[in-house]
């Protein structure tokens, strides 16, 4: 049974840090390229950030380039967004995805909402 379940979401000051988690199961997790995707009320999802199955390389939505960071620990199976100095405009709900590569299916985590208030 495939599993992706995201962590770490909360209520945060602006210029604050979190640091989300998404832990994956049932699937190969070192052959999947890793995205977060946030979604704002009453828009599409967006990509956030990208890391390649093997970790060598990164994406960012210009949005967040500089701020978050995305990791990812194979021994694990658990990918990472370190988001730092937080804007209210980073309040969204944050989704865990796994492409597979070669068969190109997508898994979805159910979410974890952030929010960036003072």
């Amino acid at each position: 049974q495939v599993q992706l379940v995201e962590s770490g979401g909360g209520l945060v000051q602006p210029g604050g840090s979190l640091r989300l988690s998404c832990a994956a199961s049932g699937f190969p997790f070192s052959s999947s390229t890793m995205r977060w995707y946030r979604q704002f009320p009453g828009k599409e999802r967006e990509l956030v950030a990208a890391i390649t199955s093997g970790g060598g390389g990164t994406n960012y939505a210009e949005s967040v380039k500089g701020r978050f960071t995305i990791s990812r620990d194979s021994a694990k199976n658990t990918v990472y967004l370190q988001m730092n100095s937080l804007k209210p405009e980073d309040t969204a709900i944050y989704y865990c995805n796994a492409l597979r590569e070669f068969s190109g299916i997508n898994y979805w985590g159910k979410g974890t909402l952030v929010t960036v208030s003072s």
